[in-house]
């Protein structure tokens, strides 16, 4: 008997989508995802080109589906922001979304909810402000960027279907992203604030964003924007913290003029930028954290 799947994603190669992959899976929610390499016959893989979209006749199997996650994207991280790097940022974001949209569109059935990632780099660099779903957003590229990609979800709305913009914090992961690469220095030693280290940072621990990714999905009246991060911090609380849970100290700052010449415009933006998010949506529709502080998330996330 042919199993329909109850979840469609669409970056599941990914540190969060391989997470949220293996929770459904885990929880016997039936998943189909969506690849740009050959999907393999009777798989609950689906090609797609989402620069090239076609709608394929297998994916009409895909109408009656609860709900659709799109987590695609180009790494922000990665490499210096030329402009050809700066292009590849929007269009790996805006293309994307505009594909799933279409995808949608075509589905006789369609799902309750879209959930699309989005970024705290709405709000942009804004110093000591406390910001919740109802700021507006900043300047700057990321702030464009964040602004076209969550407009360019809501074209979903159009077709009755519920949308939520994940604006993820930094997510922290011992196998992935910010903190994995941050052990090897810190368990030398060679950790250290960045910049003045006054920047507050927005972060969410892995386990916590599959539950809140989760949490949106089943619950109703969660619409819109939602800062998936959990209680801020600022760069230098966060370095303290990291290295006294790892029993070391850090006393290796990277001064802000040698972050600029080395990662240019990304140095301003990503790494100096002050984001106070806090999950105010989230705690307004009774989501109760579990790892609600850094130590916590540290202790669960690094144990001794």
């Amino acid at each position: 008997m042919e199993i329909f799947p109850q979840v469609l994603i669409a970056g599941a190669s990914g540190l969060v989508g391989q997470s949220l992959h293996r929770h459904f899976l885990a929880n016997a929610v039936s998943c189909a995802t969506l690849t740009r390499h050959t999907a393999q016959p009777g798989s609950t893989e689906y090609f797609w080109d989402p620069y090239r979209f076609q709608f394929r006749e297998d994916m009409r199997r895909l109408s009656g589906i609860r709900a659709a996650i799109l987590l695609s994207g180009d790494n922000l991280m990665d490499g210096r922001w030329t402009s050809t790097k700066k292009q590849r940022i929007r269009e790996s974001r805006i293309r994307t979304t505009q594909s799933m949209v279409q995808l949608l569109s075509h589905l006789e059935q369609r799902p309750e909810v879209l959930l699309c990632a989005s970024a705290v780099g709405f709000y942009g660099d804004r110093g000591d402000e406390i910001l919740t779903e109802g700021s507006a957003a900043g300047h700057g590229f990321l702030p464009d960027v964040c602004c076209e990609w969550e407009a360019t979800a809501d074209a979903a709305i159009n077709l009755g279907i519920r949308v939520v913009h994940l604006r993820f914090g930094v997510v922290l992961a011992r196998q992935g992203g910010a903190l994995a690469k941050m052990l090897p220095l810190f368990r030398l030693g060679l950790g250290g604030k960045l910049g003045s280290g006054r920047q507050w940072m927005s972060w969410i621990a892995l386990p916590t964003l599959v539950e809140v990714v989760e949490f949106c999905m089943n619950h109703h009246p969660v619409q819109g924007p939602v800062n998936v991060v959990a209680n801020p911090v600022t760069n230098a609380e966060f370095t303290i913290a990291l290295a006294h849970h790892l029993h070391r100290l850090a006393v290796v700052p990277a001064p802000a003029f040698a972050l600029r010449v080395a990662f240019g415009e990304m140095a301003n933006e990503a790494l100096l930028s002050s984001t106070r998010a806090i999950p105010a949506k989230l705690l307004q529709a009774g989501f109760a954290f579990k790892l609600p502080t850094l130590q916590d998330a540290l202790q669960q996330l690094l144990p001794a």
